[in-house]
C-alpha cells in the first residue's frame, strides 16, 4: 500500500457527504489536500475543521470549463501536478419519464458526465507529463444496472462509464490509473430531495463509503483496482 503523507490530493465535492468524509480520513492520514465544493459553507465549516488552507478551498461548478481550467491553473501554479484526483461532484435527478424534462436530462449530462470531462481536460495533462497520478471516479451502481426512474441519471453515469474506460485505453503506456467505485444506496442528501421510498437505515454510511475510496487511494504501485463495487445487503443487482 503507498503511504498518503505528503500526497497532493484534490478533492471535487469535497462540501457533500461521501468528499466531506473522505477529506477526514485523507488529512488524517497526512494527505496535502485541496477542496472543492458547490456549497461554500459547508466546504469552509469542513474545511476549517481540517485545517485545509484558505488558498486550498475553491467554490466549483464542474460543468464550467473556465471555473475548472482556473482551479487547475491555481494548484498547477503551486504544486506541478495532483498525485489524486477524487471526483465526488454530481447530481442526482430521479423521476418517471414523464416528468422528466429536457433541463433535468440536460443538467445530469452536464454535471455528471461533461463536467468529468472537463476535470480530464485540465487535470489529465500535468499527470501524463509526470507519467503518474491516480483519478477516482464515482459513476454509482446505475452506471452499471440501472432503476426505474432513473434514465437521465443512468445516462449521464452509463456515459461516465464509457468515457473512462476509453481513457484509460489511452494511458496504458504511463503509470497513471483509473479507478471507478460503483455505490448503491449511501445514506447521504442526495435522497433528500428524491420522492422514493427507500430504507436509508439499511444503505452504506457515508462514513464507509469514504473508507473505501481511502483504501482506493493508497493503491499498490505495481497494480491498479480498476473499479469496486460497494452496496448494501438488499442492493446486491450486479
Amino acid at each position: 500500500m503507498e503511504k498518503l503523507t505528503n500526497k497532493n490530493v484534490l478533492i471535487v465535492g469535497a462540501s457533500g457527504g461521501i468528499g466531506r468524509e473522505t477529506a477526514k480520513l485523507l488529512k488524517q492520514s497526512g494527505a496535502n489536500l485541496f477542496c472543492t465544493g458547490r456549497n461554500m459553507t459547508n466546504l469552509h465549516a469542513s474545511a476549517d475543521a481540517l485545517g485545509v488552507p484558505q488558498q486550498h478551498r475553491f467554490a466549483l461548478d464542474v460543468s464550467a470549463p473556465e471555473q475548472v481550467n482556473a482551479v487547475a491553473a491555481s494548484i498547477h501554479a503551486e504544486v506541478g501536478h495532483i498525485d489524486i484526483l477524487v471526483n465526488a461532484a454530481g447530481i442526482g435527478i430521479i423521476k418517471p419519464l414523464e416528468q422528466l424534462t429536457h433541463d433535468d436530462f440536460m443538467q445530469s449530462l452536464q454535471v455528471n458526465l461533461v463536467g468529468t470531462f472537463n476535470l480530464l481536460k485540465a487535470f489529465l495533462p500535468p499527470m501524463k507529463e509526470a507519467k503518474k497520478g491516480l483519478i477516482i471516479n464515482l459513476p454509482g451502481v446505475l452506471g452499471k444496472t440501472p432503476m426505474a426512474g432513473a434514465a437521465a441519471y443512468s445516462a449521464s453515469k452509463y456515459g461516465l462509464n464509457g468515457m473512462l474506460k476509453s481513457v484509460r485505453e489511452e494511458l496504458k503506456r504511463t503509470d497513471i490509473r483509473i479507478t471507478n467505485i460503483y455505490l448503491g444506496g449511501t445514506d447521504t442528501a442526495f435522497w433528500d430531495t428524491i420522492d422514493m421510498r427507500v430504507q436509508r437505515d439499511k444503505f452504506v454510511s457515508a462514513e464507509e463509503a469514504a473508507k473505501a475510496i481511502w483504501f482506493l487511494c493508497q493503491q499498490p504501485s505495481s497494480g491498479v483496482v480498476s473499479e469496486m463495487v460497494l452496496q448494501p445487503f438488499n442492493h446486491q443487482a450486479i
